[in-house]
């Protein structure tokens, strides 16, 4: 009957009993199969596993920032893992590194949520964390609300004046230093030893 109309007989699930077939163009069922397949990969959210090192010295300023770059990736639906990495003598103090994933967690909790508990393996101290949807969506309203105010260029340390028109100006005087005068420094001389 197929090849009667110069069509072909596709096999459309052989596994079945009896097994489906249906009579069509067997190049163009192939496009709209592969067709289908790429909208369904489209589709798929793919996540991956971010992993962020840490040290046990590792300063304030630069956890905070680390921490920024997890936090966004955990905004964006990836995995996170945050390593702590203990080096030499710095096995010794893991008490501090502890700390440190305390304070690391409590950053990372408020859009995520602990897949792994932190665990030690060998020198390295790691946690993993999973994007939590609901905490995601309170982060960023709370983001969109307290968004703050676009600051405009060398405003820092500047004296802000409003005037009490009807219009609502804000002036920017920027705050004035004295020059400093140059003094001239003592120097004292250190007699050689002879």
């Amino acid at each position: 009957m197929a090849r009667s109309k110069d069509l072909d007989l596709i096999e459309v699930s052989p596994n079945a009993k009896p097994p489906v077939c249906k009579i069509g163009d067997f190049g163009k069922y192939n496009y709209e199969k592969q067709k289908k397949e790429k909208e369904q990969k489209k589709s798929k959210t793919s996540t991956q596993l971010k992993e962020i090192r840490f040290h046990p010295n590792t300063d304030t300023h630069d956890m905070d920032f680390k921490c920024r770059h997890l936090v966004d990736f955990l905004v964006q639906g990836h995995k996170v893992k945050a390593t702590i990495i203990f080096i030499g003598r710095m096995m010794v103090h893991q008490d501090i590194g502890r700390k440190l994933m305390d304070e690391i967690l409590e950053k990372l909790t408020i859009v995520g949520k602990i897949e792994q508990p932190p665990k030690m393996e060998g020198r390295y101290l790691t946690v993993m964390l999973i994007p939590e949807k609901k905490k995601i969506d309170e982060y960023k309203k709370s983001l969109e609300k307290g968004k703050p105010a676009e600051k405009p260029a060398d405003t820092t340390d500047a004296k802000v004046t409003t005037d009490a028109k009807d219009t609502k100006e804000v002036k920017v005087e920027p705050k004035v230093e004295p020059i400093a005068e140059a003094k001239a420094e003592s120097v004292t001389e250190v007699p050689a030893d002879k």
